[in-house]
């Protein structure tokens, strides 16, 4: 049986399995802090129940769905600024105006005669 694949298992498989998960939940039963063994013995259930493992991811998927959203929400109301800085004339880059007059000063070049 391979990773992501759909054929059942075969009976000798599928028991061993479940004589693993069933020895985990003892451990788990005995020492409720191990959450290595936790995980273990959740992933044991998720092979002999794929649709539990559906339903995980797409819990999981949800949840970082819904966190990321508020967390642009919240982001976007910080970053927000509270002039517009195109309407603000701050001058020239270097502290002075380095034209000494206006380009386009009489006859418009665009214009022709």
């Amino acid at each position: 049986m391979g990773v992501g694949s759909s054929t059942p298992m075969a009976g000798w498989q599928r028991a061993n399995v479940l004589a693993a998960a069933q020895y985990l939940r003892d451990v788990v039963t005995r020492m409720p802090d191990d959450t290595k063994a936790q995980t273990v013995y959740q992933g044991l259930l998720e092979v002999l129940e794929p649709a539990r493992r559906t339903i995980r991811q797409q819990r999981e998927l949800s949840e970082a769905a819904r966190s990321s959203v508020s967390m642009r929400e919240k982001r976007a109301g910080s970053e927000r600024r509270r002039t517009d800085r195109r309407r603000v004339n701050l001058g020239s880059p270097a502290g002075v105006e380095r034209r000494k007059n206006q380009r386009r000063t009489g006859r418009d070049r665009r214009t022709r005669v």
